[in-house]
């Protein structure tokens, strides 16, 4: 009865019994023999007891019991289901062996542990609850090799509808789950002018390693390793002055908006205040104790900061010449420093890998950004955006005020990048100690346009290196303070859309989160 019971359904069993019997009360000619109802009724569920009464257990759906009931139940195929008790109303449950919900995001309850149309695969491991008027069956049902039964009724025709039902009961935490998302792709650039080559300028007898526009865009101030301050025409590109009094490296240069003064500093520990209309110095700030790499002022008050390779940076009282705050937290030299109006008015990237944002105030960091993995030689902010972009030889990163929340890597300038700088239309300069210079727009991040010049006859092809570079204030200029003892002057070349479209296509990003 085991393996008849495997091989075939139970109702396609009970619906052959069913055929057998009533060829009982058939006459010969084929003509069937008159019998009252009820008696017919009786001898049929005394043949069902007998013989298909250990089978008659198999689970059914509870939905069709109910609606239905127990006499005019049928399964999928159509055939009609009997219970073994004509006078009670059985219902059926099949629960599963383990404690597990149907699908994900489902809470684990009563009602999520049961499984009404289990497929092959999940039926060999149910178990068939058995109602208490059954329990005295329950030794038939089990094989000699103690297996229970399979349902007989699930096959592999049934997982389609399987998974539409589990898809179903999940609700839309599975729907949810199952839609495709699209993957993030990189918006089309601006298009952007290329820039060319059209000046070289040489009087430094050394590396030229800072650079600075006046506001009034007459001239522009460079500061060399040959110790000297040069100020040049911006228009002919002819020396006006040279300033001395440097005893080492001068490594950066500034001029004021609110006031005729220039202000410089160097390796020689000192921070100097030039009077333009005197060509002299009137201030020197005491206090750094190694070389001072960068300074720069803050655009709405008269005070000066300067950064220095003993890891700090310092804010000084341009009038007083008086040490304000010492910022202190860089666990190696403080390369660059920017100052704007808004919270956060000081920027610093250090040699430790690190960027801080500081509260002017109260002379403390507010945020130390750590994402990159090497050092941080260039920072610079953007003209109308409350964002800022940061170099480091592992690549460029985006930045959004106040807290430092990451936008994006701009990579491929695979170099020590020395220097950056932006404009208004959106154009990134970054320079690196290589010689080459990459133009990015801002907000894609899409690089360009990438140019090496050529060094000056008579350098070595190992002196090329970009130290500094600036827009102009008009900003159609572009300049950049070289290894080669040069300045080189760019810009844009607007009759070139056509033959230097851009070469973009939709790809996917690939977001790396530092």
């Amino acid at each position: 009865m085991v393996e008849e019971v495997q091989k075939h359904s139970v109702h396609t069993l009970v619906f052959r019994s069913l055929k057998r019997t009533h060829d009982m009360f058939v006459a010969d000619n084929g003509k069937p023999v008159p019998l009252d109802e009820e008696s017919h009724k009786r001898k049929m569920a005394i043949k069902l007891r007998n013989e298909y009464g250990p089978v008659l257990h198999m689970p059914t759906s509870k939905e069709n019991l109910k609606e239905k009931g127990p006499q005019n139940a049928t399964d999928s195929y159509g055939h009609k289901q009997y219970p073994a008790n004509q006078g009670q109303e059985v219902e059926y449950l099949v629960t599963g062996t383990h404690p597990y919900p149907p699908g994900p995001g489902v809470a684990l309850t009563a009602d999520t542990k049961v499984q009404r149309m289990p497929s092959e695969s999940a039926a060999q491991s149910l178990a068939v609850a058995l109602p208490s008027s059954q329990a005295r069956v329950e030794g038939n049902r089990t094989a000699p090799g103690g297996t229970e039964y399979r349902h007989p009724g699930a096959s592999d025709r049934s997982q389609p509808t399987v998974m539409n039902s589990m898809v179903m009961e999940t609700g839309n935490t599975k729907n949810s789950a199952l839609m495709a998302k699209k993957a993030p792709t990189m918006p089309k650039p601006q298009w952007h002018p290329p820039w060319k080559l059209y000046r070289v300028i040489s009087g430094h007898l050394g590396w030229v390693r800072c650079i600075a526009v006046e506001p009034g865009n007459q001239w522009f101030v460079t500061g060399s390793a040959d110790r000297t301050i040069k100020i040049w025409d911006l228009a002919s590109g002819k020396l006006k002055l040279s300033l001395t009094g440097h005893i080492s490296t001068v490594r950066g240069v500034i001029v004021s908006t609110r006031s005729p003064y220039l202000f410089s500093c160097g390796e020689d520990k000192q921070v100097k205040c030039w009077d333009l209309e005197y060509n002299k110095v009137i201030r020197h700030y005491h206090g750094h104790l190694s070389a001072v790499y960068g300074l720069d002022l803050h655009p709405t008050i008269d005070v000066l900061v300067t950064c220095s390779r003993d890891s700090t940076a310092r804010i000084w009282d341009v009038r007083t010449k008086a040490s304000v705050h010492t910022l202190s937290g860089h666990t190696n030299a403080v390369a660059t420093v920017r100052c704007q109006a808004a919270e956060p008015q000081i920027i610093t990237g250090s040699h430790d890998t690190t960027i801080r944002l500081w509260d002017l105030v109260a002379g403390k960091t507010r945020v130390t950004l750590t994402n990159h993995k090497k050092s941080v030689r260039a920072v610079v902010l953007h003209p109308r955006h409350y964002t800022f972009a940061s170099g480091s030889p592992d690549n460029i990163k985006q930045w959004k005020f106040p807290d430092g929340s990451f936008i994006q890597n701009l990579s491929g300038h695979n170099a020590i990048i020395n220097t950056l700088t932006v404009n208004s239309d959106g154009v990134l300069v970054s320079g690196a100690d290589n010689g080459t210079m990459h133009l990015w727009d801002w907000r894609t991040g899409y690089n360009f346009q990438r140019v090496h010049a050529a060094v000056q006859p008579g350098s070595l092809d190992s002196e090329s290196g970009i130290f500094a570079c600036a827009f102009d204030q008009s900003e159609s200029r572009l300049l950049t303070a070289e290894a080669d003892k040069t300045i080189k002057v760019y810009r844009e070349d607007d009759t070139t859309e056509e033959t230097h479209p851009v070469s973009w296509k939709p790809e996917i990003i690939k977001r790396k989160r530092f």
